[in-house]
């Protein structure tokens, strides 16, 4: 038997559209569900600015508060065949936000445009199985009257897109679905109807039925039972691969690391302008500055960097309180912190190779990736012991063997701090230091293992 056409839509997909993590792991999935042979059908918003070969377009039927509903069929030359769809108000310079960081005023008319447009591919082409990601295609549930099996895939639940009352009034079926104390909640639409519900790491599945992480959603993610499962996010190791990287000084794998990383923490040192002697541990961030990952709790323990004999390189862009707050360190610290604003993508790989440790203060992660680029480039991992971190990271003072390198119990400064001086621990031990590498090195973080468990659930919806 032939495995289930898919159609897969999302409001990021790196390299079209990328903001979070979402894009990368939309990529990651979609590529190696096709490298698998299966047929996937792959559905963005035209935000605008994306060129397509052998392009075709076409007009689509949508409500009249969306309209006009245009599609581009063409190829991508790094996604592949991909629709791209327009509708009100869709094509803007961000996916969601304007110069002064706050979301678009008609955000909740674009993506219930977007999903309505969505319903109608689905409708046209028939998929086997329609996969929607977080809330931007959630409502796609209420513009369809017959529901094809559907997965959702939670990226995040703190954001579900709910809007004002008027939007119950114009969803065609399922509006009771989206009732959330007299509020539309598209999210929850999707939550209540798909066949399957994904959240993107097996811990992080469990903490969303907890009143901490279920933001107001965990009876109803708990009444789904067996339904919600948790599959943790793969990277591109094509990549992220030290062999083969180009924007680092040495390539190195598992057999050359002992002695091809240390000329990435040369370069990286030079490159950031900063002096560490070979005892003195590096660490490394690469984040985006939001109250999530958490880069405020570890401004806490700058104090703490000569004490250790420690250096901290962060490469970020976002909140400008944060912001401040890494430039002051930087100041205050200047032998200690570096902190450059913005993104670089060749340092940021130069981050992952030439740095010792790499840190990861998060509040919540649903998954991560970091954690996992880190680990294939031989840096040992600092991070707090929640989500697809606690999945993907083994504590080695906690479990030696295995160990691939710290987690801090809980995302305070006083836990990040004491983290960090048993990362620095493990770091000078060679021996410790070396089985980690090891340990975290030989693991395949592709998307190979969770593409197959993807299909898995694509089998058993649409059979």
């Amino acid at each position: 038997m032939a495995d289930p056409r898919i159609l897969f839509a999302a409001a990021e997909m790196a390299p079209i559209a990328q903001v979070g993590g979402l894009a990368e792991a939309a990529a990651g999935l979609v590529a190696q569900l096709r490298a698998d042979g299966v047929e996937v059908d792959v559905v963005l918003p035209d935000y605008g600015g994306t060129e397509l070969a052998d392009e075709s377009v076409t007009s689509i039927d949508v409500p009249e508060w969306a309209a006009p509903g245009v599609v581009r069929r063409g190829v991508h030359p790094v996604v592949g065949p991909v629709a791209l769809v327009s509708t009100a108000g869709m094509r803007k310079p961000h996916p969601y936000i304007d110069a002064d960081g706050e979301g678009w005023g008609d955000n909740d008319l674009r993506f219930f445009g977007f999903s309505a447009a969505i319903a109608e591919l689905v409708r046209r082409t028939a998929p086997d199985v329609v996969h929607l990601n977080d809330w931007h295609t959630s409502a796609t549930v209420g513009f369809l009257a017959d529901l094809p099996p559907t997965v959702l895939t939670i990226h995040t639940l703190g954001q579900q897109g709910t809007s004002n009352p008027s939007w119950l009034k114009r969803i065609p079926h399922r509006a009771g679905a989206f009732d959330w104390f007299g509020g539309c909640n598209p999210m929850l639409a999707a939550v209540r109807t798909a066949a399957s519900i994904v959240a993107v790491s097996p811990t992080y599945a469990r903490e969303i039925l907890t009143e901490e992480f279920g933001c107001g959603l965990a009876w109803e993610l708990g009444q789904r039972g067996d339904a919600l499962v948790g599959i943790r996010n793969g990277i591109d190791v094509e990549q992220w691969n030290p062999a083969t990287d180009a924007h680092i000084a040495r390539n190195y794998d598992l057999t050359t690391v002992s002695r091809n990383k240390a000329p990435n923490r040369r370069a990286l040192l030079d490159r950031v302008g900063l002096t560490a002697g070979p005892n003195e541990p590096v660490f490394g961030v690469v984040s985006r500055l939001v109250d999530q990952k958490g880069v405020d709790l570890l401004l806490e323990s700058v104090h703490f960097l000569e004490y250790l004999g420690a250096h901290l390189v962060v490469l970020g862009s976002g909140d400008v309180g944060l912001a401040d707050g890494l430039r002051w360190a930087a100041a205050t610290f200047p032998d200690r912190v570096v902190f450059v604003d913005g993104y670089d993508a060749t340092l940021a790989h130069q981050i992952f190779a030439g740095a010792d440790l790499f840190v990861m203060p998060s509040r919540f992660e649903p998954c991560g990736l970091a954690q996992m680029q880190a680990m294939a480039y031989g840096t040992l991992p600092v991070v707090t012991d929640l989500g697809g971190l606690h999945d993907t990271v083994v504590d080695a003072d906690t479990d030696p063997e295995h160990g691939t390198g710290i987690l801090a119990p809980w995302p305070t400064g006083a836990a990040m701090t004491d983290a960090l001086h048993r990362g620095a621990a493990l770091w000078r031990d060679r021996k410790r230091r070396a089985a980690a590498r090891a340990n975290g090195m030989a693991v395949d973080w592709s998307w190979r293992g969770p593409a197959a468990e993807h299909l898995q659930i694509y089998r058993a919806i649409s059979s």
